[in-house]
């Protein structure tokens, strides 16, 4: 067994998620054993700047380098702080925080640009103040062969909740949503699956909360605001004519996208039709589960027998039940259930690729990323003995 640290904030900037695994195996007999689980809270400064950065707001380099350093700090402390209490871990694989991502732009066939991708959380910082080798920077190889860099979570699902006979989509419902869908384990079912940006997952609800709210709340717990409201179907569908929602796998977005300016647009497009707060956040919440039951329906070679949620939107319990109702006789569960940590499962993710990368073993699935072929992920920054 070894003993790895996983460290992610996703596109909520909701905090540091950190798991201390076990890990053994290295694909179908992969094993994983979750020794503790924490979510720490970015301080609301910092918070404050990898949003405003994040929105776009101009920085100076030394400012840059200063939240770099800020962020990979913050992690560092976390990775220190799951350790309490148990057997130290021997490597850190850290996902860092993404402030910047640009999908890959085709502009011809001899003329294409690739994507770009931008983490902030240095790992070489990190595995200086641990003291624990730390891999770090995962995207950008998959990036750089032509892939979207995104989603990297499908080949762990791959090995971690796949069935020899049901076809499954693991949906995460972070700031943004991504699936992996999973075929029934035969023939050549890894090269058969699929994953993909489904479009917003949190961040268009957490943002309208701040809004409604004026700050004083960051996000809807349970769904509860929003189950007292009734979504507005005109507005729904008038939203779900958004190009992304229509471009074909493989893809990937982020709050570029879906985010303050898209926000705003949906707070002007709602303005005839006179919603309350909680109608207008019902209505967010519907976007987020059509868009991706559109998804299911438009892009996959047939629909899942279950879906199986992650991430913090798994908690929120009326979008649960809006999926549930989308999707009809298709069962929605959470990782939980089949004994995979639904709130830390992206973090036990990156753990499983840092040990991967240490082993030498690729991490990308290119039937989701898009990339050519399977590449090593992760640059190593090795920890001063």
């Amino acid at each position: 067994m070894t003993r790895i640290i996983g460290l992610i904030s996703g596109t909520s900037v909701d905090g540091i998620d950190a798991a201390l695994v076990d890990i053994s195996g290295t694909d179908l007999d992969l094993k994983v054993e979750l020794l503790a689980g924490q979510t720490y809270p970015y301080p609301a400064e910092l918070r404050e700047r990898i949003l405003a950065v994040c929105a776009g707001r101009a920085i100076s380099m030394a400012e840059f380098a200063e939240l770099d350093d800020a962020i990979a700090s913050s992690f560092a402390q976390a990775a220190e702080n799951i350790q309490t209490g148990h057997q130290p871990a021997t490597l850190i694989g850290s996902h860092g925080q993404t402030v910047y991502h640009r999908p890959p732009i085709q502009a011809g066939e001899n003329n294409s640009c690739l994507g770009y991708t931008l983490q902030l959380g240095r790992g070489d910082l990190i595995a200086s103040i641990t003291g624990i080798t730390t891999i770090s920077n995962f995207r950008v190889a998959d990036i750089a062969i032509g892939g979207h860099g995104a989603p990297l979570v499908p080949r762990v699902d791959a090995y971690l909740l796949s069935h020899p006979e049901e076809g499954r989509c693991i949906q995460n419902l972070g700031g943004i949503g991504n699936v992996a869908y999973i075929p029934p384990r035969r023939d050549n079912w890894l090269e058969k699956m699929r994953g993909w940006d489904t479009g917003p997952g949190n961040s268009l609800l957490d943002l309208a909360v701040e809004h409604l709210t004026n700050g004083a709340k960051t996000y809807d717990e349970d769904g509860k605001w929003a189950a007292t409201g009734s979504p507005c179907q005109p507005l729904i569908e008038q939203w779900l004519q958004q190009d992304y929602f229509h471009l074909p796998p493989p893809k990937s977005t982020g709050r570029e996208l879906f985010g303050v300016d898209y926000l705003n647009q949906c707070l002007k497009d709602a303005g005839p039709y006179q919603l309350s707060p909680a109608d207008f956040l019902a209505t967010l919440t519907e976007l987020t589960a059509a868009s991706i039951v559109h998804s299911y329906q438009t892009f996959l070679p047939q629909m899942p027998q279950r879906v199986f949620l992650c991430g913090g939107g798994s908690r929120n319990l009326y979008l649960k039940q809006r999926l549930q109702s989308l999707l009809k006789t298709i069962p929605v569960l959470t990782t939980h259930e089949v004994g995979l940590s639904a709130d830390f499962k992206e973090a036990i993710a990156f753990a499983v690729l840092a040990y991967w990368r240490q082993l030498g073993i690729p991490g990308n699935l290119p039937s989701a990323t898009g990339a050519p072929y399977e590449v090593l992920l992760g640059d190593i920054h090795p920890a001063k003995k």
